[in-house]
C-alpha cells in the first residue's frame, strides 16, 4: 500500500502537473522567504529607507555683521532668536483637507502664542480693528501694489473689475480683501475674527512662497521658552511647523540713532530684482537693510550664506544632514558719530522745542496773531492734538479694556456722530440744500472731508475731473451745494459707479446717488479721520474738556499714573490748562506727540579740522527695534500717519531757507568779486529803495546806520546785503538779474552748496537760488539747504575754504576685528579766492554776532577761555506758521576744532537756535555738568526775543 503510494507520488511529480506544482511550490517558498526577510529580518531597515526618501536643500543665512559709533559703542547687534515656521510641504488629496490641515497647525500656534504672550509676525496692510472691522494701514502706491499682489495681478493698472469676486478689485476695501482671502484659504465663520484674521494672514504670506518647496514662512519671531516647548510636543502632528533657531536684529540708542542706522527687513520683490542684478546670492526670503546704514552698507554686513543639504521625511522633518558649507558671518561698520554727543543733542533739542512750545501756549480757544512772529498756541489746540496726532487711541475707547472717561467721551462722540451724520444726510438729500459758502463752519468741514474722502478710496475718480469745467471750479469757489457736485460728478462718470454696493448694473443717476449718499454715510461713520474731525468741534464746544481727554491718557498709560494729581484735576483744584503746562514742562507730553509748531528739529556736528561727521541729530525720533526682522504693522502705520513725521530726517532730508545764515557767501561774492572791500561803508536806512517794493532791514522802522563788512555781519544788516547783491547784478550801471544770481551761485557752489555732501544715508538736493538776487542775497529767495549742508558750509567758513566731501563711515573689519576698509572725508575742494584778511573780517563778522547774545554770555567772561562765533539766521516760509530758526558756528574762535548747525522748524527766532547751540558748545567743550545741561523739562528762558532780530 505505501509503496503503491510512493509510486503515484513519483509518478505525479514527474508527469507534467507535478513539475507545475513543484515550479509553484518552490517559486511560494521563495516569496515566503523574502517576506519574512523583509518583514523581521530587515523590517526597520526598510521602513527608515521607505521614509526617507527626499532629500531637501537649503540656504544658511549669515550673522549680520554689527554697527558701532567712532569709539567701539555697540549700536546695532545680533540676538539669538527661536522662531516658529511653517512650510507647504504636504500632500493632500483634496483642497479641503489641505485647508483644513494646515488651518488648524496654524490655529495651534497662534493660540500657543496667545496663551504664553508672544505674538505673530505681522506686517501686512490690513489691521483688524477693535470693532472686529478691517481698514488699511497703508496708502498711495504701497496700497496699490498690495491690492495688485492680494488679486494676482502684475500691475496695479492691470486691475479691475473681477468677475469671480463681483467688484473691481482696484478699489478693493480692506473687508473685501479680508473676505476673498478667507474664501481662498478655507477659513470659515467658525473661527474668531482675530484667528481668521491671523491665518489668512499666515496662508497668503505662505501662498507668496508656493513657487518652491521649502520655502519657510515666519509666524512668530523671537517666542519665548514656553512657546518653544509647547510646539516642539506636538511637532509631529503640526504638519510643516518647525522650530528654527535664529539671529534678529536689535538696536541701542534706537531713537538717536534710528535716522541713520535705519532697520532690517524681509526683502520685497522689487529689492529683490533690484539687488539680484548685481548680486545674485539674494533670495526672495532674505532680511535686508530697509533704510539707512543698514541698507546702504547691506553688501557688507550681511556676509556670505552658507548651505545645507539634509535628508527629510514624509513629513517635512529633517532626519540627516548630507552636506554643510558654514555661513561667513558679515563685516562691522564702525561710524564716525559719536553716540554719547549725538544723544546728548537729541535730548537737548528735544528740551529746547519743548521750552519754545511751552512758553506760547495760552488759555484760550483761539488765537488770531499779527505775523509769523506772533503765533500763538491756544490750549484747546493742545486738546485736540491728543486726538489728531493719535495720543490717545479712538480705538481703545470701544474696547473691552476702556476706562470710565474713555467710555464717558465715547459715548457723547457716539452721540454726536450721529447727530452730524444725520444732519449730513440731510444736506446730501435735500431739494433745496446750502451752497457751501454759506454753511456753518463744522458742517462746511464736514462736507468737504466727504469729497476727499471719496477721492482717497477712489469712489470719486479725481483724473476723470475736468478742471477748467463751470460746475467744478463753482464748487471749489464755494458757490454750489455739495448735492448739486456729486450729482452732477455722476452725470459725467466723475463717480466710479463699480465701487459703489450697487444691486443692479442698470440703474439712473437718481438711483446712484441715493446709494453714493447712503454708501459715504455708512463709511464715514467708521473712518477716524472724520471722527476726527467731530472731535474737534466737541472739544471746542467744551462736550469733551481737557480734564476728561486728561483721564483718558492716564487709563490709555499714554502718562504714569499719580493718584494726587488725579485727586486734583477730578476736585477741580487742578485746571486742565495748568496740568498740560505742567506735563509739556516736564517732556511727559513731548513736542513730537503733540505735533504742533514746533515739533521737529535737526543738528549737525563736525570735526573742523578732518571733516568727521560727530552728530547728526533728527528730532523726533523713533524705535527702530519694532520695524526691525519683522514689522510692528501698527507700530509702522502709528509712525507713518504721525504728524510729526518721525521716519523723515530733518537733519539730511528736511530744507528750508537758510536766511542769514547765507550772509558769509555773500560776504566772499562780495569781497572777491571786488564790489566792496572789508572796509567798504554801506548805510542802512531801513529800507532798499533801488529796487520795486522796497524789501527791507529787519531793524524797520529803524535803521543800522552806516556799516561795514563784519558790522553788518555782526548786526545781520538785510540792507548792507540787499546792497552787496545790487552790485553783483551791476546795479549802478546796468542792473542785471543773471548777472547777479551767476556770481551768488558761484560762491554758493564753491562752499559745497549745489550738491550732497556725500554721507551714506538719504540726502535731499541743495538748491541754490536762481532768481531775486537782492533777496537771494539774504538767503532768502529760492534757496533751499539741509541741515548737514549747511554744517559742511560753516566747516568750511570755519577752517577757511577747505571743504569735504562727508561720510558716515569711519572704518570697516570683518568678524574677527581685521580691517576690511578705511573710511574719512575727502577734500573736495579747497576756496583759494578769499583773501586772508577777507577771511578775518568774516570771522570778525561771525564772533560780533555770538558776543553780542545772551545765548553765549558765558563765553565772553574774563574767565572763559573759549570764543565763539557763528552767524543767525531766521527763514520764513509761510506768513501762516512761525519762522524757521538756524544757527550755525564754529569754537574755538582763535583755532576752530568743532562747528555745529542747528535748526527748528518753525522756531519761530533764531534766539532758540543760538540758545541751543551754546548748550551744545558747553557740552562738547566740558564747561558744563551734563546734567546741568540735560535736564529733562523744557528749555524755557522766559523770552523769544532776539537780541539784534534776524
Amino acid at each position: 500500500m505505501l509503496g503503491s503510494l510512493l509510486e503515484s507520488i513519483r509518478e505525479m511529480f514527474l508527469s507534467r502537473l507535478g513539475i507545475l506544482v513543484s515550479v509553484y511550490l518552490l517559486l511560494f517558498a521563495v516569496v515566503l522567504g523574502h517576506f519574512f526577510r523583509l518583514q523581521i529580518v530587515s523590517g526597520e531597515e526598510y521602513q527608515q529607507n521607505y521614509t526617507v526618501r527626499t532629500i531637501k536643500e537649503k540656504n544658511l543665512s549669515s550673522t549680520r555683521g554689527n554697527i558701532y559709533d567712532r569709539n567701539g559703542v555697540v549700536l546695532a547687534y545680533n540676538e539669538l532668536a527661536y522662531n516658529i515656521t511653517i512650510e507647504d510641504n504636504g500632500t493632500y488629496s483634496t483642497t479641503a483637507e489641505k485647508n483644513e490641515t494646515i488651518n488648524s497647525a496654524i490655529l495651534y500656534v497662534l493660540h500657543t502664542l496667545d496663551k504664553n504672550g508672544d505674538v505673530m509676525d505681522n506686517s501686512f496692510a490690513v489691521t483688524l480693528n477693535s470693532d472686529e472691522t478691517y481698514s488699511f494701514n497703508v496708502t498711495g502706491t504701497k496700497l496699490q501694489r498690495f491690492l495688485a499682489d492680494i488679486y494676482g495681478y502684475s500691475s496695479y493698472t492691470d486691475m479691475g473689475y473681477k468677475k469671480d469676486v463681483g467688484y473691481n478689485t482696484a478699489r478693493a476695501s480692506a473687508s473685501q480683501v479680508m473676505e476673498y482671502l478667507s474664501g481662498k484659504f478655507g477659513i470659515g465663520e467658525d473661527y474668531a475674527a482675530k484667528d481668521r484674521y491671523r491665518i489668512a494672514i499666515i496662508r497668503y504670506a505662505m501662498s507668496q512662497n508656493s513657487y518652491k518647496k521649502y520655502i519657510e514662512t515666519t509666524i512668530a519671531t523671537d517666542v519665548s521658552e514656553k512657546t518653544v516647548a509647547a510646539v516642539s510636543e506636538h511637532l509631529n502632528s503640526l504638519q510643516g511647523v518647525e522650530i528654527v533657531e535664529d539671529t534678529i536684529r536689535r538696536y541701542d540708542h534706537a531713537k538717536y540713532f534710528a535716522s541713520i542706522i535705519g532697520y532690517t527687513g524681509k526683502i520685497s520683490e522689487t529689492e529683490y530684482e533690484t539687488l539680484s542684478k548685481d548680486n545674485d546670492s539674494y533670495a526672495l526670503t532674505d532680511v535686508v537693510g530697509k533704510s539707512g546704514i543698514e541698507q546702504y552698507m547691506d553688501s557688507y554686513l550681511k556676509g556670505q550664506k552658507g548651505s545645507e543639504k539634509v535628508i527629510v521625511d514624509n513629513l517635512g522633518k529633517e532626519i540627516e544632514t548630507l552636506e554643510l558649507v558654514e555661513a561667513t558671518a558679515g563685516d562691522n561698520i564702525y561710524l564716525s558719530i559719536d553716540a554719547e554727543l549725538q544723544e546728548a543733542c537729541y535730548e537737548m533739542l528735544e528740551q529746547e522745542i519743548a521750552g519754545i512750545v511751552y512758553s506760547k501756549i495760552i488759555d484760550e480757544k483761539e488765537y488770531e496773531a499779527n505775523g509769523s512772529s506772533d503765533i500763538m498756541i491756544p490750549i484747546y489746540d493742545v486738546y485736540f492734538a491728543l486726538i489728531n496726532n493719535n495720543i490717545i487711541s479712538l480705538d481703545h475707547m470701544t474696547g473691552e479694556n476702556a476706562g470710565a472717561y474713555e467710555k464717558k467721551v465715547h459715548k457723547a462722540f457716539s452721540e454726536r456722530l450721529e447727530e452730524e451724520l444725520f444732519d449730513l444726510r440731510i444736506e446730501l438729500t435735500d431739494g433745496a440744500p446750502d451752497i457751501y459758502s454759506e454753511l456753518e463752519e463744522d458742517m462746511a468741514v464736514y462736507e468737504m472731508y466727504t469729497v476727499t474722502y471719496l477721492q482717497s478710496i477712489g469712489v470719486f475718480d479725481v483724473d476723470a475731473v475736468d478742471v477748467n469745467d463751470e460746475t467744478y471750479l463753482a464748487w471749489k469757489n464755494g458757490e454750489i451745494a455739495l448735492r448739486q457736485y456729486l450729482e452732477y460728478a455722476i452725470n459725467n462718470r466723475w463717480i466710479d459707479v463699480t465701487t459703489l454696493p450697487m444691486d443692479s448694473k442698470y440703474v439712473d443717476s437718481a438711483e446712484i446717488y441715493d446709494v453714493l449718499v447712503t454708501y459715504v454715510i455708512n463709511q464715514l461713520r467708521l473712518d477716524n479721520g472724520f471722527a476726527k474731525k467731530i472731535y474737534k468741534y466737541m472739544i471746542k464746544q467744551d462736550i469733551v474738556s481737557g480734564t476728561d481727554l486728561a483721564m483718558v491718557l492716564y487709563e490709555q498709560e499714554v502718562i504714569d499714573y499719580d493718584d494726587e494729581t488725579i485727586a486734583e484735576l477730578k476736585s477741580g483744584r487742578l485746571s486742565s490748562f495748568d496740568f498740560f503746562l505742567e506735563k509739556i514742562k516736564n517732556i511727559e507730553i513731548t513736542p513730537a506727540q503733540l505735533a504742533l509748531d514746533p515739533c521737529s528739529g535737526s543738528c549737525v556736528i563736525t570735526n573742523v579740522k578732518t571733516g568727521e561727521l560727530l552728530a547728526c541729530v533728527s528730532y523726533p525720533g523713533y524705535d527702530n527695534n519694532r520695524l526691525a526682522n519683522t514689522v510692528d504693522a501698527a507700530y509702522y502705520a502709528r509712525l507713518a500717519s504721525d504728524l510729526s513725521a518721525p521716519f523723515y530726517n530733518n537733519a539730511t532730508q528736511e530744507k528750508t531757507a537758510p536766511g542769514s545764515t547765507f550772509k558769509m557767501v555773500t560776504a566772499a561774492a562780495g569781497v572777491t568779486e571786488n564790489v566792496i572791500t572789508r572796509d567798504t561803508q554801506i548805510k542802512c536806512e531801513g529800507v532798499f529803495n533801488k529796487v520795486n517794493d522796497g524789501p527791507k532791514c529787519w531793524i524797520y522802522p529803524g535803521s543800522h546806520g552806516t556799516e561795514t563788512l563784519s558790522d553788518a555781519i555782526m548786526d545781520s544788516c538785510n540792507c548792507f546785503f540787499y546792497e552787496v547783491g545790487w552790485r553783483l547784478s551791476n546795479g549802478d550801471e546796468s542792473y542785471s538779474e543773471s548777472d547777479g544770481i551767476d556770481k551768488i551761485r558761484k560762491y554758493a557752489t564753491l562752499f559745497g552748496l549745489n550738491e550732497k555732501t556725500g554721507i551714506e544715508i538719504n540726502e535731499s538736493e541743495p538748491e541754490i537760488a536762481d532768481e531775486y538776487p537782492i533777496t537771494a542775497a539774504i538767503g532768502q529767495s529760492n534757496h533751499n539747504y539741509t541741515t548737514v549742508g549747511l554744517g559742511r558750509y560753516i566747516t568750511a567758513v570755519a577752517n577757511e575754504g577747505t571743504v569735504y566731501k562727508y561720510t558716515m563711515i569711519d572704518h570697516i573689519t570683518d568678524a574677527d576685528g581685521t580691517p576690511v576698509k578705511k573710511y574719512s572725508p575727502n577734500v573736495l575742494r579747497q576756496i583759494k579766492e578769499i583773501s586772508d584778511s577777507d577771511w578775518a573780517a568774516i570771522h570778525e563778522g561771525n564772533l560780533g554776532v555770538c558776543k553780542s547774545m545772551s545765548s553765549f554770555k558765558d563765553f565772553f567772561t574774563e574767565d572763559s577761555k573759549i570764543k565763539v562765533a557763528g552767524k543767525t539766521g531766521t527763514a520764513q516760509q509761510v506768513k501762516t506758521r512761525p519762522n524757521h530758526a538756524l544757527f550755525v558756528g564754529y569754537a574755538p574762535y582763535e583755532n576752530p576744532q568743532m562747528s555745529v548747525a542747528v535748526r527748528i522748524a518753525y522756531g519761530y527766532t533764531s534766539h532758540n537756535t543760538a540758545d541751543l547751540a551754546g548748550d551744545i558748545f558747553k557740552y562738547y567743550f566740558k564747561l558744563e555738568e551734563p546734567e546741568n545741561l540735560i535736564t529733562g523739562q523744557a528749555a524755557y528762558t522766559g523770552t523769544n526775543s532776539n537780541s539784534f532780530g534776524d
